[in-house]
């Protein structure tokens, strides 16, 4: 049974108030420095794209040569190819060494240990994440989009994911129908969130409700009936396309509860799967839903390490089902070093505005830069546990936000912050542009630099995103990480779906105690 509420208008307010200061930063010159840079970025990546040796030095950077629009037929045909190339690669190259671990290692996280096959995006620390081979640029360029030069539509990356290759309009399209099929909610989804409180955390609520959707799985009917270990992979598609197709109903449905007097908005029909998201959300404006289908397709996967998707993988190993796993990583990602972050980054620099005023000084900032460290917080939205540049999810971001909100305080703020902190990154020409202008770099940087650990002082995905959604209306900044939870979950159940096709092991590292450490390295 699935329920049905009319909907209600909603009203999406973007007033803001803040203490007025005297301004020493140039916020106007400093907004069209920004933009020379950002059009100059603009067009060294479109050459970028254009080089034609660049195709052939990305494997998986091919276009959708079928003209199968079934997703599922597609996969059918790839995976037994890719199950050899597996059995290959282990057969021929099972003992080759990957690197040496330390000590280091095993106390500071696994940081930097390679320990996981993660075939839908890698990471790279200099240029960021790549999807299937494609930078982000390459995918806003080549993946279908709702209107003729917009943001890619996440039913295109979904697809790309998952085969390898870039989908036609008319693949997207039917991904498109058969996500709004499966889009339908059981009534005791509703009723179990209806049991928490209506002020419980949003991620609390988001992870309960999936939790709630797991009694449909497919995979935990199959494997109760004894399905074949080869076919685990089919009813781990049907779970995952499932819980991906649900996600933004139980998403939106939390969001109304909480803000909207629980007045529920139907979903659209017309409409592709970011642009459902943020109507069924409340928000019509089509920059906002624009923004969305940017907002999904960029959070959706960031390869295998962070504890979301390592978390979705580490529990789908133990056969697990999509459900179960990805309640799993949301646990994770509603952790404040993890998808909390894109919350507190809004809050901070709405403190920031609320202390200092939208036009802080260099002083200002700088002094409540050293408040906020010294109180023994960091300064969200800035480094990154791998990434040494740049985040390409925070460009991408920031281009949006030049093409739709120059004007507004919090993006010229951000813009500041960036700037300030990005300053120290001499290797770049553009960002050498931008430091002849501005002293901007004084600030933050030599503050970072006096603590002695900072390895990447440039801001990440979650510098900008709050910003962005604050713009439009969504100003409820507890509620960002669902978002965030929604997007993840094509990338984690793209994975987990070639996970089960390659019949990948239980996932059990070794662990040792101190005592083992001390005596292993006193030999």
């Amino acid at each position: 049974m699935e329920r049905r509420i009319q909907p209600t208008t909603a009203t999406n307010d973007k007033s803001c108030g803040s203490k007025a200061t005297t301004a020493l930063i140039d916020v106007d010159s400093l907004t069209m420095v920004f933009h020379r840079g950002a059009s100059l970025l603009t067009k060294l990546r479109s050459r970028a794209v254009q080089q034609p040796g660049l195709r052939n030095s990305v494997r998986w950077f091919q276009v959708q040569t079928s003209s199968e629009v079934d997703l599922h037929s597609q996969l059918k045909e790839l995976i037994p190819e890719q199950q050899e190339r597996l059995k290959k690669l282990r057969s021929e190259h099972g003992k080759v060494q990957l690197g040496n671990i330390t000590v280091d290692m095993v106390l500071g996280g696994m940081r930097g240990m390679t320990g996981l096959l993660w075939e839908t995006s890698l990471l790279d620390a200099e240029e960021g994440i790549r999807f299937r081979g494609l930078s982000i640029p390459e995918c806003q360029k080549l993946l279908p989009a709702a209107k003729s030069g917009g943001e890619p539509l996440p039913e295109g990356l979904l697809w790309l994911l998952l085969t390898g290759k870039v989908p036609t309009k008319e693949q997207v399209d039917s991904l498109s129908k058969e996500l709004r099929n499966r889009a339908t909610v059981p009534d005791h989804v509703y009723k179990t969130i209806d049991a928490l409180p209506v002020d419980a955390h949003p991620m609390t609520q988001f992870a309960t409700g999936v939790m709630a959707l797991q009694v449909q799985s497919e995979f935990q009917k199959a494997y109760e009936k004894g399905i074949h270990k080869s076919k685990y992979w089919e009813p781990t598609y049907e779970d995952s396309l499932s819980l991906i197709a649900q996600l933004p109903i139980v998403a939106s449905y939390i969001y109304r509860r909480m803000y909207k007097n629980g007045q529920v908005i139907p979903m659209d029909d017309s409409l592709d799967y970011g642009g459902n998201f943020a109507h069924m959300l409340g928000f019509d404006d089509p920059a906002m839903q624009e923004l969305m289908r940017l907002y999904v397709t960029i959070h959706s996967d960031h390869e295998g390490g962070n504890v979301s998707a390592h978390t979705g993988h580490l529990v789908a190993s133990a056969l697990s089902d999509p459900y179960l796993s990805f309640a799993a990583a949301l646990n994770g990602l509603a952790g404040p070093l993890h998808g909390l972050a894109n919350q507190e980054v809004l809050l901070w620099i709405k403190s920031v505005v609320e202390e200092c005023g939208e036009n802080v000084s260099k002083e200002d900032l700088k002094k409540y830069v050293w408040k906020t460290l010294n109180s023994g917080k960091v300064v969200p939205g800035y480094g990154h546990g791998v990434l040494r540049n740049t985040d390409p999810r925070y460009t991408c971001q920031r281009e949006f936000a030049l093409k739709h909100m120059p004007e507004d305080p919090l993006f010229k703020l951000v813009t500041a912050l960036a700037l300030i902190n990005i300053g120290v990154h001499s290797d770049s020409v553009i960002l050498i542009c931008l430091l002849q202008v501005s002293n901007l770099y004084e600030v933050v940087p030599p503050i970072l630099l006096e603590l002695g650990k900072v390895k990447n002082p440039w801001p990440n995905v979650d510098a900008h995103s709050g910003v962005l959604l604050n713009y439009y209306g969504l100003t409820e900044a507890r509620y960002y990480t669902v978002l965030f939870g929604v997007s993840r979950a094509i990338g984690i159940c793209a994975q987990l779906i070639w996970d089960r096709a390659l019949g990948l092991p239980l996932e059990r590292p070794k662990s040792v105690t101190m005592e083992w450490l001390e005596k292993h390295c006193k030999k």
